[in-house]
């Protein structure tokens, strides 16, 4: 697949990608065919606590991988009282 036929989108604690498979120029007879193609969409829920910014996709031999960090949780602290 070509980086243009995929839309990777992050928003409303979702993970969003869509995209189309298109059928090869292949010339002559073809006489059979294995490959999908059309359009398809991934939808997954997402946690709250992630760093929306610092999201990645790399598309690498036909394999896209989506790097979404994880965001620190804010963790208790003792707060001096003063006088």
């Amino acid at each position: 697949m070509q980086r243009d036929a995929i839309d990777v989108e992050i928003g409303n604690r979702e993970l969003h990608i869509t995209g189309e498979y298109k059928e090869c120029g292949n010339e002559g007879v073809l006489r059979r065919t294995t490959r999908r193609t059309g359009r398809f969409e991934y939808r997954s829920a997402l946690p709250v606590d992630i760093k929306f910014d610092e999201v990645t996709a790399d598309l690498t031999d036909g394999v896209l991988t989506v790097t979404i960090p994880k965001a620190e949780a804010a963790t208790p602290r003792h707060i001096e009282i003063t006088d």
